[in-house]
């Protein structure tokens, strides 16, 4: 399924409900698909046992509720999505290839901050949306995360939009975002998106987007492609999180004593109480959706994110018949030293035969 412009394709051979897309309204280029039932759903999920592992053979995810839960992948697939207005405020840099400015947008009823860099030259561009790991609220800046990134791709001509997600930098809040598994940094990812596509800009061609997201941007985008295939033309992630968010939370959170682990068991149980709400709300049980290439970049050394998350997700992708490659580099930690220009170039050679 391609979605271009305001137009949908139905992909109906993979799924059962149909899906619907709907025209602009003036506010932007909404996305909906309403196929949220379970026939969408890959069985191939995995059951958390109670010691502590991941591994134990697939189960079938039980029927979704309905309305499905809004804490879910289901709930975000059911979710008509809006993206609009993108705005240019202040120039923040301008170099010898682009002009670097401070961008607001509009996602799903809150306003989203973030910064464009926009290439010299005619155009128009590719564009690429960027969802940046995690970075401690309460420090972060606008644009920050993936300086380096930003830089190299815009050089390399293509406008790239630097989400700062809800509740950083200048977003507007939202109070739940934590306790409800931060699924909402998404729907800003979703949002940036059709406010590209929507922008009615010269130098922006809404027709040929990518994502790029590293560490818990990568989560990020395992989502979006799930909740929303079609949508973008190929995505690229570095050092990923766990595709299983019960996952995360013990090796982020619980581990370390984080307050919020608590409040989120307190709201929707813990793997063990509730193994239905936690099978809903990862994405691995949902990669029959999925329409577009992925890309996928792991260091055999990183302490943060294991190679083996990368290894199991690329593993399920591969096996529902997805363009998904992973490489891996050797001696590589979290954050890429020596070998990122290398993988940069492979990034860029990925997207330019998606996007160019």
């Amino acid at each position: 399924m391609r979605l271009r412009g305001l137009g949908c394709v139905a992909a109906g051979l993979m799924l059962v409900a149909a899906v619907a897309c709907t025209g602009n309204d003036g506010r932007g280029a909404p996305y909906t698909d309403a196929a949220a039932s379970d026939a969408a759903a890959s069985t191939r999920s995995a059951n958390r046992d109670p010691g502590g592992t991941y591994d134990r053979p697939p189960m079938s995810v039980a029927p979704t509720p309905t309305p499905a839960d809004p804490v879910s992948i289901p709930g975000l697939i059911a979710r008509d999505h809006q993206g609009s207005d993108l705005r240019l405020g202040s120039v923040l840099a301008r170099t010898d290839a682009y002009t670097r400015y401070a961008i607001t947008y509009e996602a799903n009823g809150l306003t989203i901050s973030g910064i464009l860099n926009v290439p010299e030259g005619k155009g128009p561009f590719p564009a690429l949306v960027l969802a940046h790991g995690y970075i401690d609220p309460a420090v972060y800046t606008t644009g920050r995360g993936l300086a380096r990134e930003q830089d190299l791709l815009a050089r390399n001509g293509y406008v790239v939009l630097h989400t700062d997600y809800r509740n950083h930098a200048g977003s507007d809040d939202d109070p739940d975002n934590d306790v409800n598994l931060r699924l909402g940094y998404t729907e800003d990812v979703i949002g940036a998106v059709l406010a590209l596509r929507s922008a009615d800009r010269p130098k922006i061609d809404g027709d040929r987007i990518g994502l790029l997201g590293r560490s818990m941007g990568g989560g990020v985008v395992y989502n979006t492609l799930v909740v929303a295939p079609g949508l973008v033309d190929a995505a690229v992630v570095f050092a990923p999180v766990s595709s299983r968010p019960a996952e995360n939370i013990d090796h982020f959170q619980r581990r370390n004593g984080d307050p919020v682990a608590a409040e989120i068991d307190a709201k929707h149980g813990t793997p063990e109480e509730n193994p239905e709400f936690w099978e809903r709300v990862s994405p691995l049980n949902y990669v029959d959706r999925v329409t577009e290439p992925l890309l996928i970049h792991h260091g055999t050394a990183d302490d943060t994110c294991p190679l083996a998350w990368s290894e199991r997700t690329a593993a399920a992708f591969e096996a529902a018949g997805k363009d998904v490659e992973l490489r891996t580099y050797a001696g590589e930690g979290h954050t890429f030293g020596a070998r990122w220009p290398a993988s940069m170039d492979t990034t860029m050679a990925f997207f330019d035969r998606h996007l160019r």
